[in-house]
């Protein structure tokens, strides 16, 4: 008797610690949905993709990182540089598939500072991107002045260039009768990459090797795994994966600002942690990222629509935070 209570305990804590983000993402969604009308509405579904997407596309690099045994508070900061970057180079006539790749690059770049200083400056991660977070912020306020960089589909010369930028942010995939049915471009891009790491983190050695390095570094070592090349590695593609959101975003509202980004690296680590990777490492799947995403995608569209201050809302992801570290403790 006593055993099979234990191992229904123990089944139901499994369930809850493989799907449990996916059981708070039903139930947000059935709750706000039956609180608000509002919240039904395809247009407001759309409009939940569109923001899902830029913390989508920074946590799948946030996730890479964590599951190393690391952290990047410099993503909000990389999101907003490579923007300003992308942005000063078309004002002033570069072509925009150019400025695109250039700040892509500079992203990549970026992200890469961070996994040196972490690996050859021995720096702790939180304070390695802590300097950079800062450092990066400054660098996009002192290259504009502080000012918003505005009116840049008009900066475009050629078509072909105008529409490749234009498409990245406000396009959409429309199909179906009547084109009834109406996909944002930046949700293709999320599902993609969504793919693309989910095929690279459990079906390659690269994968296998990051998450080696997260679960037990010294064994890593011992088995030959480069763990500094695999830090660098993963700090690069977060700066990659934040100058995408960054890109993306300054397309969508065609201007770009330094202040882009702030507290972005809040959402991420939150969807994260929400997804059930271990903030030490080593466990964790990209599957349970996109919940953790979704969760708190549905939570700020829900919380706008509902009318909560903002204030309110820094408060409520703080709490989100807690039990989802507090959870992944007791497993």
């Amino acid at each position: 008797m006593g055993k099979n209570i234990e191992k229904n305990k123990l089944n139901i804590g499994t369930l809850i610690g493989e799907y449990g983000a996916y059981i708070a993402l039903v139930l947000l969604v059935i709750v706000i949905s039956c609180v608000s009308p509002e919240f039904r509405t395809g247009s407001n579904f759309l409009n939940l993709l569109r923001q899902a997407s830029f913390n989508g596309l920074i946590a799948f690099g946030m996730t890479c990182v964590i599951l190393s045994d690391g952290i990047d508070l410099s993503v909000g900061s990389t999101f907003a540089l490579s923007a300003i970057i992308c942005a000063e180079l078309m004002i002033h006539g570069i072509p925009a598939a150019a400025a695109i790749l250039i700040a892509l690059l500079a992203g990549t770049v970026l992200g890469m500072v961070s996994g040196v200083l972490v690996t050859k400056g021995r720096l702790q991660p939180f304070i390695a991107t802590l300097i950079t977070m800062t450092a990066y912020r400054g660098l996009a306020l002192i290259i504009t002045d502080g000012k918003p960089v505005s009116r840049l589909a008009a900066s475009v010369k050629s078509e072909s260039g105008a529409f490749l930028f234009k498409v990245l942010g406000k396009g959409s995939f429309v199909f179906g009768p009547n084109d009834m049915i109406s996909i944002p471009i930046p949700a293709i891009i999320l599902i993609l990459f969504l793919l693309v790491f989910y095929f690279v983190l459990h079906h390659t050695t690269f994968g296998r090797r990051i998450y080696a390095t997260g679960s037990n570094e010294k064994c890593a070592k011992l088995v030959g795994v480069n763990t500094i090349k695999i830090r660098i590695a993963v700090y690069s593609i977060s700066g990659f994966m934040s100058a995408i959101a960054g890109l993306i975003m300054i397309s969508r509202v065609d201007s770009a600002q330094p202040t882009l980004g702030e507290g972005y690296e809040l959402d991420a680590i939150a969807a994260v942690a929400l997804g059930g990777t271990s903030m030490s490492g080593g466990r964790g799947k990209i599957v349970g990222t996109i919940a953790g995403v979704l969760i708190i995608a549905v939570l700020n569209n829900g919380l706008n629509i509902l009318g909560v201050s903002t204030y309110y809302q820094e408060v409520i992801k703080a709490v989100v935070i807690l039990v989802a570290v507090l959870s992944d403790r007791k497993r």
